[in-house]
C-alpha cells in the first residue's frame, strides 16, 4: 500500500496519470446524489438506506482531498486506505 501511495504522490507531482484522482472522486460523490434523490423519490426504499449510501458515498472525495494536502507519507497513506 505504502507503495502505491508514494507511486500516485510520485505520479500526481509530474502531472501523470492518477493526479485526476480528486475529479473522479467528485463525480462518483456527485452520481451518488443524484441516486439518492431518485431512490429518495421511490415507495418502498428506507431513508435510512438512502442516507447512509449518502453518507459513505461523498466521504471518499473528502478522504482524497485530506491525502492531497496531507504533511507526511503515514498521513497519505492514513488518509487514502480511509478513502
Amino acid at each position: 500500500m505504502k507503495e502505491e501511495v508514494r507511486s500516485l504522490k510520485d505520479e500526481g507531482e509530474r502531472g501523470s496519470v492518477k493526479s485526476d484522482l480528486p475529479e473522479r472522486t467528485f463525480e462518483f460523490a456527485r452520481r451518488v446524489v443524484v441516486l439518492c434523490r431518485f431512490l429518495d423519490e421511490k415507495p418502498g426504499v428506507s431513508r435510512t438506506l438512502g442516507n447512509q449510501l449518502l453518507r459513505s458515498g461523498t466521504s471518499i472525495g473528502a478522504n482524497v482531498e485530506e491525502g492531497q494536502a496531507a504533511q507526511s507519507e503515514a498521513d497519505i497513506v492514513s488518509k487514502y486506505s480511509i478513502a
